[in-house]
């Protein structure tokens, strides 16, 4: 059984967390050629935010991205979305908690071609056998600009269409928080700074909370702060991150790594 931390609306302490990871560990392979992509890591994120996952290649943070959002398991430690722990129930519970409760946007967008727009946009709703509203999903998908693309398949859109549909997609089962996966890594520069803006958007206007891994420092930017990972360990905190700021941080990573934030 997962275990449920009681709530208080918005009030300090873990009623506030939207995810809180403690001593996360997860190690693949073994022996000599085991890898540790997260060592010990614990953090914790405030509802609300928007909090960007930034360091080199092989540093973590798909990693930490991938145990945070339920889709991998860490080896040790604890990891709490929404007030739940993830590192209790099995797998079709942990399933349905996902489907209910937490959204996703891949760098592929994960869409099915054979699907129109609409239909991509309330699969999850299927999935977890969740009544659709019509009214709702045109109402999300107008205000992500595809009011008008609805019975539209994926390969009669641009790249930086197929995105707004995986946010759209995210944000219909009204999610906690929302994971993505460099979101903007195959888009050009304008439909990245739509994707992006989106994301703030579902932060400041619905009052969800997004965890993005990126590579990009103007990505990162458009994030309320920034967690910078190396060597599988937190090696700090930006808040009211540029992106010469950014770029400045990710050139010295490693000089300081610390064993939380």
């Amino acid at each position: 059984m997962f275990h449920t931390t009681a709530r208080r609306g918005h009030d300090a302490g873990p009623a506030a967390e939207a995810l809180r990871l403690v001593k996360v560990s997860r190690t693949y392979g073994a022996d000599d050629s085991a890898v540790t992509a997260l060592d010990g890591v614990t953090l914790s994120l405030a509802r609300g935010t928007f909090t960007a996952v930034m360091g080199p290649s092989g540093s973590g943070k798909s990693t930490l991205l991938q145990c945070a959002a339920g889709l991998d398991r860490p080896d040790s430690g604890i990891v709490r979305v929404d007030g739940t722990e993830l590192t209790g129930g099995g797998e079709a519970e942990l399933t349905r908690f996902r489907r209910g409760r937490v959204g996703f946007v891949f760098q592929q967008y994960n869409l099915l071609e054979t699907l129109t727009v609409a239909q991509n946009t309330v699969l999850p709703l299927k999935l977890a056998g969740r009544k659709v509203d019509r009214r709702r999903v045109t109402e999300v998908l107008t205000a992500v600009g595809l009011g008008d693309r609805l019975g539209h398949r994926p390969d009669q859109l641009s790249g930086g269409q197929r995105q707004r549909v995986a946010i759209a997609r995210a944000l219909v089962a009204d999610p906690r928080v929302i994971f993505a996966d460099e979101p903007t890594g195959a888009l050009d520069t304008r439909s990245a700074r739509d994707v992006l803006r989106l994301l703030q958007e579902a932060v400041r206007v619905h009052g969800r909370t997004v965890v993005m891994v990126t590579h990009d420092p103007v990505a990162a930017s458009y994030a309320d702060s920034v967690l910078f990972l190396a060597d599988g360990r937190l090696a700090g905190r930006l808040d009211a991150p540029t992106p010469d700021a950014v770029a400045e941080r990710l050139a010295h990573l490693g000089d300081d790594v610390t064993a939380g934030v």
